[in-house]
């Protein structure tokens, strides 16, 4: 059992008046877990076939499903980037936004990548996404997570609200604020969560997140949809702050309101609505500049064609190392984690693959060295496979690529970066 704040338990006996008896018993059981499965690798039919653990259906996200696994992120197929752990909860915000494959797509707030790396899976692969974060360390953890799912679509930025509205103004079709919150929807996985809830932390959230609003309206092009989520119970940051958003802004309409509460569904809870913009401009940024290192070029399509099949296109040079930009993405002065995929760098006169290449390609685009579950497991600790083939090719598990290897001499040389190693 949680032991809930006093001033907490009052305040949610007076929202939920009857029913707060059933809220409170929901704090006897434990939180539940969830994945989410990752569709630009598998599809949810194949990937029920080779699930390392037994999975049930999330009703609100058809790719997400509960487990009673208690480290479903230590698996092969995760590391693989097959699916994403996510509270069940959480996965109702992202479906609701609508996103189609060519549209211009911002989560304001986005990381570990939950939610934004739902909206990528949604987006197959066309169109702008970006994945903001203000904090640099999430921010590093939320690139992380975009690379391991093979995103190539995304630019991974670490700024304020406001720095992006200079760049993005009338710019995005689509915006998810999933803001910063009070947390009470964490109370039950995370005891941190109790220990640091106030009433003043309330009230800051709430004004923090009226800031994000505005930040995001301005953001927002004309017919855009904005989807605005925390994972807290507070009228303040939920139902009062979009009714104070709508009073400040006469030009969108309200299409839904939904609170989830632990004792009615299987999560830990979540606020999501669903909001419409009427009137106002879109505008048309400059493009992407690119250049590249000739060098660097010549050395990446030789090493291309001896390798993979796949030829990037939008290709951008960055010092040494070359990355593939996603089609149609504005110029970016903000700062930028990750900008499409990290194809890799020239050391010498020689192009070294980078891992986000190896993530982003997919069964038959490169040479793999196909693994059993316990050569998997070594790999990921970093230690050498056996291996009959010769120079560069993806180490591959059930068909799915782990990272990089080479070949010499019947050994498979690890390359996996130190950094993602267990």
């Amino acid at each position: 059992m949680v032991d809930l704040p006093a001033e907490f338990v009052a305040r949610m006996r007076d929202e939920l008046g009857e029913e707060s008896d059933k809220f409170f018993e929901s704090y006897k059981s434990s939180a539940e877990k969830g994945i989410r499965v990752n569709t630009l690798k598998i599809s949810v039919e194949d990937f029920y076939k080779i699930s390392p653990f037994p999975v049930s259906p999330v009703e609100w996200e058809p790719r997400g499903f509960y487990v009673e696994e208690q480290f479903p992120g230590k698996t092969p197929l995760h590391a693989a980037g097959l699916y994403y752990v996510q509270e069940p909860s959480a996965m109702y915000p992202a479906p609701r936004l609508a996103v189609k494959p060519g549209e211009r797509v911002l989560d304001l707030c986005s990381a570990p990548g939950g939610k934004g790396t739902a909206l990528a899976q949604d987006m197959c692969g066309e169109g702008v996404l970006v994945l903001n974060e203000i904090n640099f360390s999430r921010a590093k953890i939320l690139s992380s997570n975009v690379e391991r799912l093979g995103i190539r679509n995304a630019a991974v930025t670490c700024a304020p609200p406001e720095a992006l509205v200079r760049q993005f103004e009338n710019y995005f079709d689509k915006i998810l604020v999933d803001a910063p919150c009070s947390g009470e929807g964490m109370f039950r996985k995370d005891p941190l969560a109790v220990c640091e809830w106030n009433l003043k932390s309330v009230y800051a959230c709430a004004d923090r997140q009226k800031a994000i609003l505005v930040s995001a309206d301005k953001m927002l092009a004309e017919g855009g949809v904005l989807v605005y989520s925390t994972c807290t119970f507070s009228a303040e940051e939920d139902e009062k702050q979009v009714q104070n958003f709508l009073s400040a802004h006469k030009n969108y309409t309200l299409e839904q309101s939904v609170k989830l509460y632990p004792h009615r569904v299987r999560g830990e809870g979540h606020f999501c609505a669903v909001l419409k913009k009427t009137g106002g401009e879109k505008s048309y940024p400059r493009p992407f500049e690119l250049s590249v290192n000739k060098k660097l070029l010549s050395a990446y399509r030789e090493w291309e064609r001896e390798n993979i099949k796949p030829r990037f296109s939008a290709l951008h040079s960055v010092g040494q190392t070359l990355y593939s930009v996603p089609e149609d993405m504005p110029q970016i002065s903000v700062q930028t984690m990750r900008m499409g995929v990290r194809l890799g760098e020239l050391r010498g006169d020689r192009f070294v693959p980078d891992h986000a290449l190896a993530m982003a390609l997919t069964s038959g685009d490169c040479a793999a060295v196909e693994v059993g579950e316990e050569d998997a497991i070594k790999y990921l600790r970093g230690e050498t496979i056996g291996c009959a083939a010769e120079g560069w090719a993806a180490v591959s598990y059930l068909g799915h690529n782990l990272g990089w290897c080479k070949g010499v001499g019947g050994i498979a040389k690890n390359h996996l970066p130190k950094g993602l190693r267990i």
